[in-house]
């Protein structure tokens, strides 16, 4: 096994009870900003697999129809407007907040304009806000292809509402 494999186990079902840890982490995220700069991700299998890469001009963040992970998506998007929405994923969550790390990258960085994975995202402009990110595009309801999909796209409201 890889050792992102070990990893996403170790965060999903701890062989420790890390209750205590948790809570205390979570008093210490109540407590600070709503949008807040992480030099590393919480949790790095998941930010893997949504696109995450260690390399400069990638940056980390947490923070009606649209889900509080789109809210949070579009927030960072508003504080941070030079750098684009690349995907996000849940970190944590207890009765009263939810967080979410913002996987963010800087189309202007010439380390993300020559890699060929992720230089597409230079072309690309205010994503979060357009809902084209993954959080945004299921909120708008446009995961559904081929027959039986017609009144979702464009849009729901180009539809009047008719969607399935």
């Amino acid at each position: 096994m890889s050792y992102y494999q070990y990893a996403r186990e170790q965060y999903e079902q701890p062989k420790e009870n890390l209750d205590d840890i948790w809570q205390e982490r979570l008093v210490e995220w109540r407590q600070e900003e709503k949008i807040k700069n992480v030099d590393n991700p919480t949790r790095i299998s998941k930010a893997r697999t949504q696109g995450y890469k260690a390399k400069k001009g990638l940056q980390n963040r947490y923070s009606s129809k649209k889900s509080k992970r789109v809210i949070a998506e579009q927030r960072t998007s508003k504080k941070y407007p030079n750098l684009e929405v690349l995907d996000s994923y849940w970190v944590a969550e207890d009765g009263d907040y939810k967080w979410y790390e913002v996987i963010m990258v800087d189309p202007e960085h010439p380390e993300i304009q020559n890699d060929n994975d992720i230089n597409w995202i230079c072309d690309k402009q205010s994503r979060a806000e357009r809902g084209l990110t993954p959080a945004g595009k299921k909120s708008r309801g446009l995961q559904n292809r081929g027959k039986g999909a017609e009144k979702v796209r464009p849009s729901q409201s180009a539809n009047d509402g008719r969607t399935k």
